[in-house]
C-alpha cells in the first residue's frame, strides 16, 4: 500500500515553510509522496481575493519541481463551488484504492477540526497529521498524529503583506516562485 501525504491550501504563494513541513513529514512518517493540493474556493476564504488558479498552480509546480517525492494534485480545481476535504478525499480514495492518505495540517487547522464538513466520516478515510505553528496550541478531541518540524513564522498572508509594503519575497519562497511573483507583478 502506498502512503501519501497531502497538503491542501490556497498556496498564494507557496513558501519555504510548506516545503519544509512536507519534507519533514514525508521523512518522519516514511511516506512515498507528498501531494500539494490547491483549493479552488476554500470554504473559509470565500469572500477573500485569491490569485487566479492557473498562476497558483504554476507557482506550486515551480516550488515542488526539485523534489521527485513532491507533486501537484489538481482534483479540487476540477470541481465548482467550495472545496470540502471530505468530498475530495472520497474521490481520491476511490481513484487510488491502494493508497493510505495522510492529511497534513497546521496547528491552526487542528483547532478548527470540529468545524470541518463531515469530520467524523473524514476520519474513516484519512489520518490527520498535525504540525505545530507559532501562536497556536495543539489540542484536539480528534485523533491527530503530531509531527515535530522546525517552526517558521511564515505564512502566505505575511508574504503578500510584506510585498504590498515594498519588501521582497526572497528567502521566503523558492527562487523559482520569486521569479513568477516578480514576473507577473503579484501582490504589489
Amino acid at each position: 500500500m502506498n502512503k501519501v501525504g497531502i497538503i491542501g491550501g490556497t498556496f498564494d504563494p507557496p513558501h519555504v515553510g510548506h516545503l519544509l513541513i512536507a519534507n519533514d513529514v514525508r521523512q518522519k512518517l516514511s511516506l512515498d509522496e507528498i501531494w500539494f493540493m490547491p483549493n479552488h474556493i476554500p470554504p473559509h476564504k470565500q469572500n477573500k481575493s485569491v490569485t487566479p488558479t492557473p498562476i497558483r498552480v504554476e507557482m506550486i509546480e515551480a516550488a515542488v519541481a526539485s523534489n521527485s517525492s513532491f507533486r501537484v494534485e489538481t482534483i479540487e480545481l476540477q470541481r465548482e463551488g467550495p472545496s470540502y476535504t471530505y468530498d475530495t478525499m472520497l474521490l481520491l480514495a476511490k481513484k487510488y484504492p491502494d493508497t493510505r492518505f495522510y492529511f497534513i495540517i497546521g496547528a491552526d487547522m487542528v483547532e478548527y477540526l470540529p468545524k470541518w464538513h463531515n469530520i467524523e466520516k473524514l476520519l474513516e478515510i484519512i489520518t490527520f497529521v498535525g504540525v505545530k505553528r507559532p501562536g497556536y496550541t495543539f489540542s484536539s478531541e480528534y485523533p491527530v498524529l503530531e509531527v515535530e518540524t522546525p517552526q517558521m513564522d511564515i505564512s502566505s498572508t505575511l508574504i503578500r503583506k510584506r510585498m504590498q509594503e515594498g519588501w521582497t519575497s526572497q528567502y521566503l519562497v523558492p527562487d523559482s516562485v520569486k521569479e513568477i511573483i516578480e514576473g507577473k507583478r503579484l501582490y504589489e
